[in-house]
């Protein structure tokens, strides 16, 4: 009789890491709660802002970019938080998200509340060091952002809400600039839009089977065995628009060569990943960080060359 195949392990999005092991436990539970430990998502929230400033034509703007990655940094904490809030119940039924510290009991709900006012106070003072344009339109996302951890009690596509809410940095960065050349802003947001689905549909493979035990729903469920080419299509509509984007702004076709590298490091996670596999998806996933890198590059060669 041959022995048992070995369980994979489940790795918790919560881990002590870094600076974050160091610190005391009680601050060490807030640093994870609004995943400090995890900086890859404050930099998928980042980058499109980033986009957004440097299509616009204007320079570095490093002052305002600066502002813009700790704006980054403090909401998607303050997201996270509120996600775990109301998400708490749920957490706790799924084993990569049981040890989150609110789910645990480690913070109480009434602690996470006054920690999510204080993040919330940072990106106030982030909000005020733009202009109003800018700032109605940080409001406007306040709706989606609240509205965002019920989506997946609602709809198989909680991705798609996300992705209207993770890149909204793209419009935020744009409108503190100008306030023209709307074609471009919303081919630009659109392809972000199609990019946030596709890498959540990856980071969702982690809770498949926990996910359809306890009833919630997700991309990389509806899509079943054919994950690889949904995601792969999503990706693929990335950077159809994001070409647009730049054929738009400047009717230049070696401008649209800046984009080849964030269209080949997408083509490698699609050919590369592996669904059955729980490390595979998760290193997939982190990988975007380097894509936002790639077209932050191409935004800020195309417009200001």
């Amino acid at each position: 009789m041959s022995a048992a195949a070995p369980q994979p392990e489940i790795v918790p999005d919560t881990e002590h890491r870094g600076l974050v092991a160091r610190l005391p436990q009680p601050v060490r539970d807030l640093a994870q709660l609004a995943r400090f430990d995890r900086p890859v998502g404050w930099w998928l929230l980042f980058w499109p802002c980033a986009w957004g400033v440097w299509l616009t034509g204007a320079g570095a703007q490093w002052a305002l970019v600066g502002w813009l990655l700790v704006g980054a940094m403090a909401m998607r904490g303050a997201g996270c938080v509120y996600n775990d809030i109301v998400d708490a119940d749920l957490d706790r039924q799924v084993a990569r998200t049981a040890s989150r510290p609110v789910a645990s009991g480690r913070i109480s709900k009434r602690t996470a509340w006054g920690w999510l006012l204080v993040l919330c106070f940072v990106g106030l003072v982030v909000l005020l060091q733009l202009r109003w344009q800018a700032q109605l339109v940080v409001l406007a996302s306040l709706v989606l952002v609240a509205a965002y951890p019920f989506m997946k009690r609602l709809t198989w596509w909680p991705q798609a809400w996300l992705g209207l809410v993770f890149t909204w940095g793209v419009p935020v960065g744009w409108v503190a600039l100008r306030s023209d050349r709307w074609e471009v802003l919303a081919a630009l947001y659109a392809g972000a839009v199609l990019w946030c689905v596709g890498y959540d549909t990856i980071y969702a493979l982690q809770d498949r089977e926990d996910d359809a035990l306890v009833g919630i729903r997700s991309s990389a469920l509806r899509l079943g065995t054919r994950v690889r080419g949904g995601i792969g299509a999503f990706y693929a509509g990335a950077v159809a628009l994001w070409a647009l984007a730049f054929w738009l702004l400047r009717g230049d076709w070696v401008a649209l060569l800046t984009l080849l590298p964030a269209a080949l490091h997408l083509g490698w996670q699609v050919v590369t990943l592996d669904p059955d596999d729980r490390d595979n998806p998760l290193a997939r996933f982190r990988a975007n960080r380097w894509t936002g890198a790639l077209v932050a590059a191409a935004c800020f060669i195309t417009a200001n060359s």
